[in-house]
């Protein structure tokens, strides 16, 4: 750890003259302020935008422009958000002050859009990207080892130097996004909507993508304070993995990421979501292929039941052997697709164990539902096999190894444990957890978590009259432990 709280984790792996890192933010849309949800996924966006001395023609003249630009929307808002005695004459005044100001502040930004990717992209870098989701934003992309010292100067000038630059037209990206992604898709309406039922008070019932009436709310002062709160090396991992040498690395990484200023690490309470004592349901009809959801409330990741949850997922939905696969899809041949997974919509927090399946044409929701119930009692009354746990230890492990097969892979799996334990081992001895877990575990958790009071219900409904197969999206759940909603990612690479 450096003396100004931000921890850096160096993993030596000489295969080939390259190395990847991914940056961890411990900040998700879980930290969105009321009234400003997306605003960590708007400055992920912005992350991209350059610094005061990239992607700029002339910073000192563009930060008096920024300023102005902040001022006069700030005029705007304030009219067009009055409850009463709105001035129509003089918010269209304001309106378009605002937007002469933006085109002004937009004469000083360099002439190629996204300066910092095309700087990455010309040295060599590749898979340059980065996600938002509700417990944390990532950033990541790999290099070769001869731009190490490139890296480091890129990664911790952006979280040094940040510029809001061209934030109303990545704003209106983001709206774009959101309607693409949820508004016009019958999945991401679903999947928001039963989160919103799910959770009533936790915040993991607001969309990472962010309301649209806070969309069109929140300005780029917003997102600067977000970063001043959040952005700090105190709530910060950063992971190299590659062909290097830590000895000669550290005191690289020192020089540029120790120049980050130290601040205390966020206060992170959020309301705890009370029991849930009656089942929920939310019930869509769409010109679109059938869907199934259901979840049911489970303790965080802390929890020393983790490794349960994951192999009743291994044991769930693993494969073409799988419990749920071998029921609904080969055998009663009700569905095109179906699976359980935990970590709905996310893990950090208390959240949900799901379960979901596509229903074939010809089949109903309720047939999907009931097959899935039956396969959930046989969970809670019956022991599994000791194959079937044999093939669930065996799994966890091979999947640890692919996991970490290549250096991103490493990297990021190494910067989450960190922060999430407080010790990058612990990524190893999740192994070790799985192997613990026994056929009574499984039934005891089953019947602690499958509760019908726990209970929350999404469906879609196909329309009388249109048949199902509009907008089919069976090879993947609703959430493949990564919900589609729930998770932005952006590519960044050179446009």
């Amino acid at each position: 750890m450096l003396p100004n709280g931000l921890t850096i984790i160096i993993c030596e792996r000489p295969e080939a003259p390259v190395f990847s890192f991914f940056t961890h933010v411990d900040a998700g849309s879980v930290q969105d302020p009321m009234g400003k949800t997306g605003l960590a996924h708007m400055f992920e966006h912005m992350a991209f935008k350059g610094t005061d001395t990239i992607g700029t023609r002339d910073y000192a003249g563009e930060k008096i422009a920024l300023a102005k630009v902040e001022a006069t929307y700030a005029a705007y808002i304030a009219e067009r958000d009055k409850p009463v005695d709105r001035d129509e004459k003089k918010l269209a005044q304001l309106e378009q002050s605002w937007k002469d100001a933006i085109a002004a502040a937009d004469k000083f930004s360099a002439p190629y859009n996204n300066e910092f990717g095309k700087i990455v992209e010309s040295e060599g870098g590749e898979g340059m990207n980065a996600f938002t989701d509700l417990d944390e934003t990532g950033y990541h992309y790999s290099f070769p080892i001869n731009r190490l010292e490139l890296w480091a100067y890129l990664e911790s000038e952006r979280f040094l130097h940040p510029v809001m630059r061209e934030f109303y037209k990545e704003r209106n990206v983001v709206i774009e996004e959101r309607r693409m992604r949820t508004d016009s898709n019958p999945t991401g309406r679903l999947e928001e909507q039963f989160d919103a039922a799910a959770f009533e008070a936790h915040p993991y019932h607001r969309p990472t993508i962010g309301w649209m009436s806070d969309l069109n709310y929140f300005s780029a002062t917003d997102a600067k304070k977000f970063f001043d709160e959040y952005y700090v090396p105190a709530n910060m991992v950063v992971a190299v993995a590659g062909d290097l040498k830590a000895a000669q690395v550290m005191p690289l990484l020192e020089k540029y990421f120790g120049r980050l200023p130290a601040s205390s690490k966020p206060d992170e309470t959020t309301t705890t979501e009370p029991p849930q004592n009656s089942e929920r349901k939310v019930v869509l009809k769409e010109k679109s292929q059938p869907l199934y959801l259901e979840g049911y409330h489970r303790p965080d990741y802390k929890t020393k039941d983790d490794a349960v949850f994951e192999a009743i997922t291994d044991l769930m939905s693993e494969g073409r052997t799988s419990r749920l696969y071998r029921a609904l899809v080969r055998d009663k041949k009700i569905a095109a697709f179906s699976a359980g997974f935990t970590g709905l919509p996310g893990t950090k927090y208390p959240h949900l164990f799901a379960f979901y399946a596509f229903p074939l044409p010809g089949h109903t929701t309720q047939e999907v539902a009931d097959a899935i119930h039956i396969e959930i009692e046989r969970l809670k009354k019956e022991d599994i096999t000791d194959d079937e746990l044999k093939m669930v230890k065996t799994r966890s492990k091979a999947n640890l190894i692919r996991g970490l097969g290549d250096n991103e892979g490493l990297a990021t799996q190494l910067a989450i444990y960190q922060t999430r334990y407080g010790d990058w081992r612990e990524l190893f001895r999740s192994v070790d957890r799985i192997d613990k877990v026994t056929k009574a575990d499984i039934r005891r958790v089953a019947n602690d978590t499958f509760q019908d009071t726990n209970r929350t219900v999404g469906v879609i409904e196909t329309v009388a009259g249109v048949g199902p197969g509009v907008e089919q999206s069976a090879e993947r759940a609703p959430s493949d432990r990564a919900p589609s909603d729930q998770r932005a990612s952006d590519q960044r690479g050179a446009q």
